[in-house]
């Protein structure tokens, strides 16, 4: 019977342990969580695979979640981080000031917070991008494609993505650069289109209303790859057909590379892997307790036929 008592004392004091400790993976483990705005955006995807190999490779764990746009579910993630132990959050915020008053009291329990492409008051370390400046590089290379293919007068469509404050930014800077360096060309239109499907479904209606644009500038990678799926479905992606667009996902450097219709896109900072060993390196400063500066702002790389060797792996 005292054996009988022991062993069970024993199994209940490992559960106990394993119970509350079920996210360690040892009490030094370096524990991220990551909250991002959609992953059916294959950059974010490819971000957050990334990071998570990186953090992996050097002893941390990441677990890595989309709130779907929602703010509400993104602050449900955010305090589920929290009660979860993690060490860091990185927040691709739906919301910014939505989501402030979360990542306040994660900060209030301890966790550092790590804002990406948003300025908000409640972070550790904000890795910011210029937004406007990001779109109007857009924009210039479009407006140059314009004069040169085009002789100054040309058909545009604009992919933006008004919800969100950073993006509204970006697609005015693209709108800016083409009105002030290709004066003669056309906005005939203009729509939001965030991931591929997107892209898709919004460029075959443009193509219907507009079927003489010849250039498309996006603000992100996800509308760019599914505007190019639609103009190959179209018999559009012909040399004086461009698409322009930031992000430098796989499937846009497979474009560029091989001459279709995306003939530019910016890439942030570098690779997935240069993006994800900077920001796994905030984390660990972070967790060292290290001083980061409250603004890190990311290098503008426009990726064209000319560099694409330099990103591009199969």
């Amino acid at each position: 019977m005292k054996n009988l008592i022991l062993t069970s004392i024993a199994i209940l004091a490992s559960f106990t342990i394993t119970s509350c400790n079920r996210d360690d993976g040892g009490g030094d483990q370096l524990k991220i969580g990551m909250t991002v705005q959609d992953l059916s955006n294959p950059t974010w995807s490819g971000y957050c695979n990334a990071i998570k190999k990186e953090a992996e490779a050097n002893g941390a764990k990441m677990n890595f979640i989309a709130c779907e746009s929602n703010v509400s579910k993104q602050i449900m993630q955010i305090e589920n981080f929290v009660s979860r132990g993690m060490d860091i959050i990185i927040v691709h915020p739906a919301d910014p000031a939505g989501i402030e008053s979360a990542c306040r009291e994660a900060r209030n329990a301890g966790v550092k917070i790590i804002s990406w492409d948003d300025d908000i008051e409640n972070a550790d370390v904000r890795w910011l991008i210029n937004n406007y400046d990001l779109g109007h590089k857009v924009g210039s290379e479009a407006a140059t494609f314009i004069k040169e293919q085009h002789g100054g007068t040309a058909e545009v469509a604009i992919l933006n993505y008004p919800q969100l404050p950073v993006l509204l930014a970006r697609g005015n800077g693209i709108r800016d650069a083409i009105t002030e360096l290709a004066p003669n060309a056309k906005i005939v239109a203009e729509t939001s289109a965030i991931n591929p499907q997107e892209g898709i479904s919004k460029m075959e209606t443009i193509f219907q209303s507009n079927p003489d644009v010849k250039v498309v500038a996006c603000i992100g990678g996800g509308g760019s790859v599914g505007a190019n799926e639609a103009a190959k479905a179209a018999g559009k992606d012909a040399d004086d057909f461009g698409i322009f667009a930031v992000d430098a996902t796989k499937p846009e450097l497979d474009a560029i590379k091989n001459g279709g219709a995306i003939k530019m896109s910016v890439i942030v900072t570098g690779t997935d892997q240069d993006v994800a060993k900077t920001v796994f390196g905030f984390a660990q400063k972070l967790n060292a307790g290290e001083e980061l500066p409250a603004k890190v702002f990311r290098k503008l790389i426009p990726v064209t036929s000319e560099n694409v060797d330099q990103y591009y792996t199969k």
